[in-house]
């Protein structure tokens, strides 16, 4: 039984908000309903149950109601709620971090630098995550989790090979790489067109997708330090026999890997799982580690994929959303969440919490340095088009890649312009 506050119908109460008191002795008043939209999958449901009991125990007085959202039009639901037209309302969203810019652009969106300071420590989110979710200095999303991509690994074939430790930098990686690469056997499956993972080899070279000058955006593709970041991937995806015009799904690479010759993949470590099930045989024959940087001192920048939470304007229940958010970041959620779900937590100060899972661990390590994609609300739409593919098999099949990257920037500058 929740434990309610009891209302007295008083002149300060009924001038303060009409509570809705009545009779002459008073009556149980309703309780605060927060609303809560999560994205499916984000959460397991045992997670949900156990969050919203001990929320509710520690909040009297407060219903936490949480609504599961499908990924699939979540976008006009989102701006529905935002703009009050929506038919449906909530408190506190869930939304992915490449999503955000979009949502704080349109406007509706309540700003939260001060509580992240105050409260939830931000100094120490990721940046992959917080970055995305501040505009102009001011801090619109907070950080919840996050994932990315990692290299997984066939130890058999590793130990076969004489490679006792994985590589810590590019040159280990290439020169280990060369020796799986053998006969039937792929050092490494890269697709030519995973243009996530080329995008973390352009940061680490110091360039970028596209960059902002004086509020427009400019595709940078053809920049000389993203060709560099272009040219190791064309070296390191020749270790193997990925097609060079399809992507990591075409066909999906857990599937090539499941056949058992092929050393590496990129991938987030969860692909595990599909491979062990397409191959049994391989069951606790996969390792992971974090990308290799240019120096074994600092990981290769990779994407950071994962969401944040949005408290709408238009909520009537900002405070209550705020204890939400300050209940789901809090060290013990975050350990649980990233326990259960086998995901990063936000901050790199709460690593540690997953040092026992192999997989989540080397992601830790990558998501420390890593990025999101350029905060632009039209972003999504690049990715829609994504000139970024075809400009990578280009390269892949022997054209100048400084003319087809110019290309690939000329085609991102003029989404990324588009509108008003």
């Amino acid at each position: 039984m929740k434990m309610r506050f009891l209302a007295v119908c008083t002149a300060v109460a009924a001038a303060a908000a009409l509570t809705g008191c009545s009779g002459a002795g008073g009556a149980s008043a309703a309780p605060d309903k927060v609303t809560l939209w999560l994205m499916k999958g984000s959460a397991s449901d045992e997670f949900i149950a156990r969050f919203t009991a001990s929320f509710e125990q520690e909040h009297p007085g407060v219903d936490l109601d949480v609504r599961i959202q499908e990924w699939t039009g979540i976008g006009e639901k989102v701006d529905g709620v935002l703009s009050g037209r929506g038919g449906e309302s909530a408190d506190l969203i869930e939304v992915g971090n490449t999503q955000v810019a979009r949502y704080i652009e349109t406007g509706g969106v309540s700003e939260l630098t001060l509580e992240g300071m105050r409260k939830w420590g931000n100094q120490d989110w990721l940046d992959g995550l917080a970055d995305p979710s501040s505009i102009g200095g001011a801090q619109y999303g907070v950080p919840w989790y996050a994932a990315n991509r990692v290299v997984i690994y066939h130890k058999d074939l590793f130990a076969d090979a004489g490679i006792k430790t994985p590589p810590r930098n590019r040159q280990e990686w290439i020169q280990a790489t060369q020796k799986l690469d053998k006969g039937d056997q792929q050092g490494i499956y890269l697709a030519g067109q995973n243009w996530y993972v080329l995008s973390g080899f352009v940061w680490d070279e110091g360039g970028d997708l596209a960059v902002q000058n004086n509020g427009t955006w400019e595709g940078a593709l053809h920049d000389e330090k993203a060709l560099a970041g272009m040219e190791f991937y064309k070296q390191l995806q020749a270790l193997g026999d990925g097609p060079k015009g399809a992507d990591e799904e075409t066909p999906p690479q857990t599937e090539v890997f499941a056949r058992g010759k092929v050393a590496q993949i990129i991938g987030p470590p969860s692909q595990a799982a599909a491979i062990e099930a397409a191959n049994p045989a391989l069951k606790g024959k996969l390792g992971f580690f974090p990308v290799p940087g240019k120096t074994s001192d600092k990981p290769g920048a990779v994407f950071t994929g994962g969401s944040v939470l949005i408290i709408p304007e238009k909520t009537r229940q900002r405070d209550h959303a705020i204890d939400v958010i300050t209940a789901l970041v809090s060290e013990k959620w975050q350990t649980e969440l990233a326990r259960t779900m086998s995901y990063v937590p936000n901050k790199t100060t709460l690593a540690h919490v997953v040092a026992d899972n192999e997989g989540a661990a080397s992601m830790a390590v990558g998501a420390a340095h890593g990025r999101a994609t350029p905060k632009s609300a039209r972003w999504a739409e690049v990715e829609a088009k994504n000139p970024i593919k075809p400009y990578m098999t280009a390269v892949l099949t022997g054209q100048d890649p400084r003319k087809a990257a110019r290309t690939a920037s000329e085609s991102i500058t003029a989404v990324l312009n588009t509108g008003p």
